[in-house]
């Protein structure tokens, strides 16, 4: 089978096509066809060599949405599968033609969904769940802040939010983004370059639940927090490191949860690809590729401008 791996850590050239043996699936495995992949974030960390990977050569693709090969534990033959953890996979990540994936990580794909909407929904939708629901056990009639809301994360949450019953404030860095958040479901965006959100979403306009994606806007989110409010902290955009005022967090007994690497169950991300086929949340694609350009794909992510997500096509 093909595969798109890095040999060396590197700039996007260092992924190379290449062939390699199929993956021999273990007794709890499905073996997949892959037809779809995405690129995130962590790939460009692990290329570039500021994220760990646990061998060389590396084949990367943290989703995977395909087709089951052969009948195995549970899965028939020629069902629609996703897997939002496709680095625990034999035979590589979504870079890899074929994977053997734990059957316990599958989640079946809905008639009506493609498989670039099930990898685009994929772990940013399986991350919006478990940070609203999961962790930040969001109810109807609660207020909530999503921080970058252009973010694949950030789109997910906004829609499985307003579907949830909750007010939805988000943030965008220019007028264009703000209307495509509003046109999502965002009750309320907030030009964050441009205004200060802490200091505007305080007393009765303060939210119950933060969903942090930035993290050097920590300081932020506990201002706009109520009192006893929940922050869950999932990513760092913005940086490793944030200074805050531990007297308004002190006072406001506001409760900030690492949310570490989040995932869902895929009972869940199940449920969340059955709003796609019913058209209630709808995944953002920014641009898809061919896997064999994957380098350029890399090149797009890099430069900041996608908003939505980039999905690798294997033909």
């Amino acid at each position: 089978m093909k595969a798109v791996q890095l040999a060396k850590h590197g700039d996007p050239e260092v992924l190379q096509v290449q062939e390699v043996p199929d993956p021999t699936p273990g007794p709890e495995d499905v073996l997949i066809e892959v037809k779809a992949t995405t690129v995130n974030h962590l790939d460009l960390f692990q290329r570039a060599g500021t994220r760990p990977v646990p061998r060389m050569p590396f084949t990367p693709g943290l989703e995977a949405a395909g087709i089951v090969l052969q009948d195995a534990n549970g899965f028939h033959k020629g069902e629609h599968v996703l897997t939002d953890n496709a680095v625990a996979a034999k035979g590589g990540g979504g870079y890899a033609g074929k994977i053997a994936a734990p059957a316990s990580d599958l989640a079946r794909i809905p008639a009506g969904v493609s498989f670039e909407q099930a990898v685009a929904a994929g772990l940013a939708a399986s991350t919006a769940w478990a940070s609203l629901f999961d962790l930040g056990h969001l109810k109807a009639g609660e207020r909530v802040l999503i921080w970058a809301g252009s973010s694949g994360v950030g789109t997910f949450a906004i829609q499985l939010a307003k579907h949830a019953g909750a007010y939805v404030i988000t943030t965008a860095s220019n007028s264009e983004r703000a209307d495509a958040l509003s046109q999502l479901g965002a009750d309320r965006v907030i030009n964050h370059r441009e205004q200060d959100l802490g200091k505007m979403l305080q007393g009765a306009e303060g939210v119950h639940l933060v969903v942090e994606l930035v993290g050097s806007t920590l300081e932020a989110s506990i201002e706009a927090s109520q009192h006893d409010g929940r922050i869950i902290l999932v990513g760092n955009l913005g940086g490793q490191e944030s200074t805050v005022n531990t007297q308004a967090w002190r006072l406001k007994r506001v409760h900030v949860i690492g949310g570490g690497l989040l995932h869902t169950t895929p009972q869940n991300m199940q449920q969340a690809l059955q709003l796609v086929a019913e058209k209630v949340i709808t995944p953002m694609i920014a641009r898809t590729f061919p896997v064999e350009q994957a380098a350029e794909a890399h090149r797009l992510l890099a430069s900041g401008e996608p908003q939505g997500k980039i999905v690798l096509i294997h033909s």
